[in-house]
């Protein structure tokens, strides 16, 4: 069935065309960015299939994902590296990956809807919803162009980093990744102050190893 548009044609019908859906992808992962993405559909638009990335199918993420940006105003991503997330914690970090993605969205939204997240030092009126991702239809396109964009993110980071299985999990602390871990050490990629990474560096368990980027 999908999200549905129930908050967009509101807006709509108010005489506001620019509705910019946010949301993000790779917040509960060990390793990895994590990456945003804003979308401003056309008023009226109808997008079948569209929902939470979450409960769609990797090959259906891909094929709205296409939909999704061609149909688009507008879209963009922010993404928002390792090395960050550790320095500012991984709300603030999705933040910041939220506001990079509107910065780059080439135009000015009129209302913001959110995966529940409050976007502050944001001038336009947002609504943060519970289950966005599932109860708005542009904060679910959000949810694909991010989970689509880290995906291949984290399927390219495979090349370089083959021994963790970064294409099979995407970074998330699965045991094949835990295992991973406990043999190799942490490389650039990881979150260094994430449980599950932390726990292991602090019992020094391994060195610490990886050029970082």
């Amino acid at each position: 069935m999908g999200a549905p548009f129930r908050f967009e044609r509101a807006a709509w019908r108010n005489g506001l065309t620019r509705v910019a859906g946010v949301d993000e992808a790779g917040r509960g992962p060990l390793a990895g960015p994590v990456v945003a993405a804003a979308v401003v559909l056309p008023p009226w638009t109808a997008l079948k299939g569209v929902d939470d990335s979450k409960r769609l199918e990797p090959e259906e993420r891909e094929e709205l994902y296409g939909a999704i940006t061609a149909r688009a105003t507008a879209w963009a991503v922010g993404v928002i590296n390792p090395a960050t997330i550790d320095r500012i914690n991984i709300l603030e970090a999705t933040r910041l990956a939220m506001r990079a993605a509107l910065a780059a969205l080439g135009v000015k939204p009129e209302l913001l809807l959110t995966d529940f997240v409050e976007l502050r030092e944001v001038e336009c009126p947002q609504r943060n919803l519970v289950r966005g991702d599932q109860r708005s239809a542009t904060v679910a396109a959000a949810s694909i162009v991010a989970k689509v964009t880290r995906d291949r993110m984290m399927e390219e980071a495979d090349r370089t980093f083959p021994e963790y299985g970064f294409r099979r999990h995407k970074g998330y602390a699965t045991d094949e990744h835990r295992w991973a871990l406990e043999k190799h050490g942490p490389c650039a990629l990881h979150r260094r102050t994430f449980a599950g990474v932390l726990e292991l560096m602090q019992g020094e368990l391994f060195p610490r190893h990886g050029a970082e980027i």
